[in-house]
């Protein structure tokens, strides 16, 4: 569960450019590009589950679904997959839940298992290191690329399954118990079940009474990276950076540091870039030159938010609508376990979900 502090950390972040994903699946591809509702402003479609957004949790859960054999149709604002961000970092419970949906094995061809940890100071001395395998022989770790993620989640559920340009504006429980849903278009359906992903600032979340969020880069090297499979953690004085090797060619990176408040939205990259080398200026330079390296358009400044739900958990359901991943459980990523609990969530869900509808 996630803490609360006195200030806001922010996070420099380097967005990626790879290759598509290409992976084989059994089932027929989901196209990417925007699948427009058809107009229904009289009519209300109903349908058994809804999962409103497409992140991570949410094509996760709709692939869960798919594979114990409940349809269910997944409604995204945006006019195709949001992939933008960079990476993320997956452990054991991640990849635990990526195999049992199927999805595991066309990820971890495309990226490096991280061996170990080292944590040094800003003058370069070593405070801590340590082989993730010695502590756990079971662990597995690796960074990877979000947009590969949700491409290859996205592509082995059946065609048609996410909507794009499908904005909620408007959710509205039925006496019956089923939840009526009422796009920004003006059409309309009826869900037996909802479920909500859509991060932090979830509508529905906001629906069922969840207080307000509050405020708390992939380096490119053409020939070869050449740091080591382990995650590195640099600690100054209200200031912190990490970097960890995503493939043979890249590495992420990011810089976080507090604030009192999340500033000016600043959309200049050249100047957030320029921002990212005065803050660690007099840091080792391998973390310099790992911004230098990082392609002067892909450098991007994220506000992190956290909703605090001590002393008594909110409850993650209201009649027939729940929320998962950061809609209700919102981490900052202190311990890497954003992505990995969103995708616990998805599995536990599911299987309960289809256990009860199949009875």
């Amino acid at each position: 569960m996630a803490t609360t502090t006195t200030t806001s950390p922010f996070v420099f972040l380097k967005c990626h450019t790879s290759p598509p994903c290409h992976t084989e699946t059994l089932f027929t591809r989901t196209s990417y590009k925007a699948i427009k509702p058809q107009s229904q402003t009289d009519d209300v479609r109903e349908e058994q589950v809804v999962v409103v957004g497409a992140g991570i949790a949410d094509l996760a859960t709709a692939l869960s679904l798919h594979r114990l054999g409940v349809l269910s149709l997944v409604l995204e604002q945006a006019e195709s997959l949001r992939t933008g961000g960079t990476s993320l970092t997956l452990f054991k419970n991640g990849w635990m839940v990526l195999d049992a949906i199927g999805a595991a094995n066309d990820l971890r061809t495309q990226f490096l298992e991280i061996q170990g940890m080292v944590v040094k100071s800003v003058d370069g001395r070593e405070l801590r290191a340590f082989n993730f395998k010695q502590e756990d022989q079971s662990q597995e770790v690796r960074a990877v690329e979000r947009r590969v993620l949700l491409e290859t989640l996205a592509s082995q559920l059946p065609r048609d399954s996410v909507q794009y340009s499908s904005q909620l504006q408007r959710i509205e429980a039925s006496p019956n118990g089923d939840t009526l849903l009422e796009l920004v278009d003006g059409s309309k359906l009826l869900a037996r079940i909802v479920i909500e992903c859509d991060g932090i600032r979830s509508p529905i979340a906001k629906w069922m009474g969840f207080p307000e969020p509050k405020y708390v880069g992939l380096a490119s090297y053409p020939d070869a990276q050449y740091f080591g499979p382990r995650v590195n953690y640099i600690y100054g004085r209200r200031l912190r950076a990490g970097f960890v090797p995503v493939s043979p060619t890249k590495v992420y990176w990011f810089i976080c540091f507090n604030s009192p408040s999340p500033g000016p939205t600043i959309t200049d990259s050249l100047e957030l870039k320029k921002q990212a080398k005065e803050l660690v200026k007099n840091w080792p330079s391998e973390l310099l030159n790992m911004v230098d390296s990082t392609p002067d358009d892909t450098v991007i400044k994220t506000p992190l938010v956290d909703r605090w739900l001590w002393p008594a958990i909110s409850p993650a359901s209201a009649g027939r609508v729940v929320v998962v991943g950061d809609a209700w459980h919102p981490m900052t990523p202190n311990l890497g376990q954003g992505a990995c609990c969103a995708l616990e969530d998805s599995v536990v869900l599911a299987k309960k979900l289809a256990r009860a509808i199949n009875v």
